[in-house]
């Protein structure tokens, strides 16, 4: 099996030249990104909003330990946000602003991480298909050029051969593009949902009594909350 995928890789390299072998290696380089893109996806949790959410509905019950609990031990962008939230909305001397932008800085800084390695996916979608088609278009050159140089005894079959061999870089061009292209985008729109739902449930939690205040009094079961994170705070 791994001989028969060498021997094809061979005949590619063979037929298709130096530009062939320039669009193997950028399409190795994809696979290894998309690669690691999948994986730091999963390990982030992106989409995975859940617990954000079971927390908003918790916090709103007024049981605020249990929607800090929730949110604690998860490593996605929103229950880190919804958490960082949590514990300063609590502190009387912290505005609604000043969370805002908190979790605003620690959302900018997470997307930017998951960005990465898109730029270098975009790259390589646009440069395939036009390395491609440039050895399409050195390819033609020398089938014209072996034309030329059989005079009168021209065998069509000579311009047909030269002509198949020179479209095979567009078709691996295309070939690597493609599939890049698809993943990418797929890759951007699940960031974008990340965005969303970082601005949508933060917002609704800062906007829904957020800071446990009731009649504009503050609950026994906040003041108690706020004294664990004051003295979680006191202890680092």
């Amino acid at each position: 099996m791994i001989n028969q995928i060498i021997d094809i890789i061979a005949n590619f390299l063979e037929l298709g030249g130096w530009v062939v072998g320039v669009l193997l290696v950028l399409s190795v380089f994809a696979l290894a990104l998309i690669l690691m893109k999948l994986v730091q996806f999963a390990r982030e949790r992106v989409g995975a909003h859940g617990r954000a959410r079971k927390a908003i509905e918790l916090w709103s019950q007024r049981d605020y330990r249990g929607a800090e609990a929730a949110v604690a031990n998860d490593r996605s962008l929103v229950s880190e946000t919804m958490v960082t939230a949590m514990r300063l909305s609590v502190r009387r001397s912290v505005s609604k602003a000043a969370v805002e932008e908190e979790v605003s800085r620690i959302a900018v800084d997470r997307l930017h991480k998951l960005q990465r390695g898109f730029r270098a996916m975009d790259a390589i979608a646009q440069i395939a298909p036009l390395l491609g088609l440039f050895g399409t278009v050195l390819g033609m050159i020398e089938a014209f050029q072996s034309l030329q140089g059989a005079g009168n005894a021209v065998d069509p079959s000579i311009l047909a051969g030269g002509i198949w061999v020179a479209l095979l870089t567009t078709a691996v061009g295309l070939a690597v593009a493609m599939p890049v292209s698809l993943l990418l985008t797929w890759f951007e729109s699940r960031v974008e949902n990340e965005r969303v739902a970082v601005e949508t449930l933060t917002g609704a939690f800062l906007s829904s009594r957020a800071l446990g205040l009731r009649d504009g009094h503050e609950s026994e079961p906040h003041r108690d909350f706020a004294a664990t994170v004051d003295a979680r705070s006191a202890a680092y």
